[in-house]
């Protein structure tokens, strides 16, 4: 199985995160305005809100219970919604969030205004390309059809990893939300079939591949790290807009208590449960 990695970041880009659709709803349970962790006393647990959305978070399990014993408890504070945990982060609701990449964050402080930073790298749900026809993108033919997610942040994702795996190009003015109009080089005459993104599982038995992510394989019983034939992913030190990261109010960026929440998270323990609960399906990304 190939792998790629992105190079190369505009910061800018309007885009979705692969972990989920977004919804509507508010925060449960309602999050009340927390103290700075670090003004509460040595002999009181201190408490860390941390926004998360959906209910899928065991990644956080090993960092949660390595906390406990250091008097540090980790409230997760749900939302059904994207566009909530940075206005509760910003309004002082919760203390950090968890559930963006880099691009979302940036263009959510582009449009809002929020002072907020990325203290860490997380996870990142990877794109994959998938096929019940092939075993290897060698064997695609001329003339083969590939389903693509239909948004623009998706779909322009995924053709920059078919891009990365030699399979088309597309133009550098593009950046990283090309559109098929966009592709300059396309040596096999690949046909690109454009649909909603839950939706391209359901095509594999009519295209020769199709660009699924992490949550949607796993969702159709696929596994990423065995079952893909082209993988995402990412390095140490890589700049790919689509790495999750940990959020902080930028006054608190450098806060000790989110520093050891830092250290707690990103350890074997966490990888462990990333390979074991999501095979693939989501990734460290500080490693």
């Amino acid at each position: 199985m190939k792998k790629v990695v992105f190079k190369g970041i505009a910061a800018s880009l309007v885009l979705s995160l692969s972990l989920a659709g977004c919804g509507s709803g508010s925060p449960a349970p309602s999050a009340a305005p927390s103290s700075s962790p670090e003004s509460q006393s040595e002999t009181t647990p201190v408490v860390v809100k941390l926004g998360v959305v959906g209910e899928s978070n065991e990644w956080w399990g090993p960092a949660i219970a390595a906390l406990k014993e250091e008097g540090i408890e980790i409230e997760l504070v749900k939302f059904s919604d994207y566009t909530l945990p940075n206005q509760a982060l910003a309004d002082g609701e919760i203390d950090l969030n968890a559930f963006q990449h880099h691009a979302f964050l940036q263009n959510q402080i582009k449009d809002k205004g929020y002072d907020l930073t990325p203290i860490c790298d997380t996870i990142i749900a990877p794109l994959g390309l998938y096929s019940d026809k092939i075993k290897s993108i060698d064997e695609l033919q001329d003339g083969d059809s590939i389903a693509i997610p239909s948004d623009a942040t998706n779909g322009g994702r995924s053709l920059k990893v078919l891009e990365t795996s030699g399979l088309i190009q597309v133009d550098p003015a593009a950046e990283y939300l090309p559109e098929v109009k966009d592709i300059t080089a396309n040596p096999k005459n690949i046909k690109f079939i454009e649909v909603e993104a839950a939706q391209t599982p359901s095509l594999l038995p009519d295209v020769a591949a199709a660009i699924i992510n992490g949550a949607h394989a796993r969702d159709h019983g696929l596994t990423p790290s065995k079952d893909a034939i082209y993988l995402e992913t990412v390095q140490e030190g890589s700049d790919n807009p689509y790495i999750n990261v940990l959020v902080a109010r930028t006054a608190d960026k450098d806060n000790a208590i989110y520093q050891k929440v830092i250290k707690a998270f990103q350890t074997d323990e966490t990888v462990r449960v990333l390979e074991e609960e999501y095979q693939g399906a989501y990734l460290p990304a500080w490693k």
